[in-house]
């Protein structure tokens, strides 16, 4: 068995060593191409989408106006009570208010009706 396994190695081994000397070796742009569709697969299905719904937030973040019911990504729910360039105060109970960051909104509720960003 051992011996089979012997001579399949070496007929393999001299299979490859019957190749033609004159032929050329293979254009490195073609060994690139690969990459370079994995790169632009990535950004079209990575980046692109991201950067979409970053303008979508931002858009929701400008449009915040006071009394608008909000939701924060840490799920607080209130009313926006005052705007700054950077911050908003957000009542949530008749006594309690919290400051944030504008980014920090995730959903503008309306009604019934919820805007997602």
């Amino acid at each position: 068995m051992i011996d089979l396994f012997t001579d399949l190695f070496l007929f393999a081994q001299d299979a490859g060593a019957e190749a033609p000397a004159n032929e050329a070796a293979p254009n490195p742009v073609f060994q690139l191409l690969p990459i370079v569709a994995v790169i632009v697969l990535f950004y079209l299905m990575m980046v692109r989408p991201q950067r979409n719904e970053r303008k979508k937030h931002d858009a929701l973040v400008s449009a915040l106006k006071k009394n608008d019911q909000v939701q924060t990504i840490g799920g607080i729910i209130g009313t926006v009570s005052h705007l700054t360039d950077d911050t908003v105060t957000i009542k949530v109970d008749d006594n309690a208010k919290i400051k944030m960051r504008r980014s920090s909104i995730q959903t503008v509720l309306t009604g019934n009706e919820e805007t997602k960003s």
